[in-house]
């Protein structure tokens, strides 16, 4: 997902994308996704207690989902599971069904922090199915501040010693809030002082990429860092002592969403399918498995990971929304400027 997405959520290995045709009385259910997705024994118990047999179905892009599903008229697949962003976009195509949540027994289980986002704002379409939230990570051995929020990486004792994603949109995201502006402010005079903002965070910042980020804070380099989900439990797990800081200015996410296409043939498994994964027990399963922030709340105190527990304390988040041109090509010139003024 490479349009206007806090990360990329699903790095997914290239697979070729089969479209299976499945016939209307067979216990069958097609489902649609990147590789990876779900634990095999999460697969095997559906089929094992329903009797519905899974087709997993695999895409590589999020764009190659939509394509597909546009050819099948939303047809062809029975539960997709995809990005925000890209949801967004078979939502407007009416690719996607609205949901009856009386069939769907573990509907209040979902976390609301993750709901009413800007893909569904109304949460009639999807059911979330993981995040992938950019954190502030810090060695305390190494900083001499109490990190709160993202205003404190401005802070001078951090200079040359912060790592940065390589995410235009979410360091220009954050800045916005450290501001009191909104996380997708569309206003270019609003964003040319975010602009100016950001370059007075230059001379903190000891490297910017996307890849790996955590090395940096782990070796030594560089003593906070500002990490997409992967990169922070990797680095917990090498060093459980660093400290992790749920910003106080609100948090920026992506949402991966799982929908029911509007022509699924096999509409009944769907529901029984979403359900199933909504069940705390299968849910926790899924989300230790994949890795992402856990979407489901009465799953989360059975996760055996528990850096995928957003606190309880956190209420408020941002998904990074399609701006206008006019907005998108201010932010494009404050990340040149700002790239150059880091190096």
């Amino acid at each position: 997902m490479k349009k206007l997405v806090v990360c990329a959520l699903c790095a997914a290995m290239v697979v070729p994308t089969v479209t299976v045709s499945v016939s209307a009385d067979s216990k069958e259910l097609v489902l649609y996704t990147w590789e990876g997705m779900f634990p095999q024994e999460i697969l095997d118990g559906f089929e094992e207690e329903t009797g519905i047999k899974i087709v997993y179905s695999n895409f590589d892009t999020d764009e190659t989902m939509l394509e597909k599903l546009s050819m099948a008229k939303g047809g062809d697949y029975d539960v997709v599971i995809a990005d925000d962003y890209i949801i967004q976009n078979a939502i407007e195509e009416g690719l996607v069904e609205k949901l009856d949540t009386s069939r769907l027994s573990g509907w209040d289980n979902i976390n609301p922090l993750y709901q009413g986002q800007f893909f569904d704002p109304d949460n009639e379409y999807t059911v979330p199915y993981g995040a992938g939230i950019p954190l502030i990570v810090y060695d305390p051995d190494m900083v001499d501040i109490d990190i709160k929020g993202y205003s404190d990486l401005w802070d001078p004792s951090l200079e040359d010693s912060v790592a940065l994603i390589g995410n235009y949109r979410v360091l220009n995201g954050i800045t916005n809030l450290t501001l009191g502006q909104d996380f997708n402010d569309q206003d270019v005079d609003d964003i040319k002082k975010t602009g100016e903002k950001l370059l007075e965070l230059a001379p903190n910042v000891r490297l910017i990429q996307d890849d790996n980020t955590q090395n940096a804070l782990l070796n030594g380099e560089a003593s906070v860092g500002f990490l997409y989900t992967s990169q922070v439990t990797a680095a917990l797990q090498e060093n459980p002592d660093l400290k992790v800081v749920y910003p106080e200015e609100g948090l920026g996410f992506g949402v991966i969403g799982m929908f029911i296409p509007s022509q699924a043939p096999d509409n009944d498994e769907a529901y029984q399918f979403v359900d199933y994964i909504l069940q705390p027990e299968n849910a926790a399963k899924c989300f230790d498995y994949i890795g992402y922030y856990c979407t489901n709340k009465a799953a989360d105190s059975l996760l055996e990971n528990q850096d995928l527990v957003v606190p309880d304390a956190v209420t408020e988040g941002f998904s990074v929304e399609n701006v206008s041109a006019e907005a998108e090509e201010q932010y494009n010139k404050n990340w040149t400027e700002f790239k150059a003024a880091c190096d």
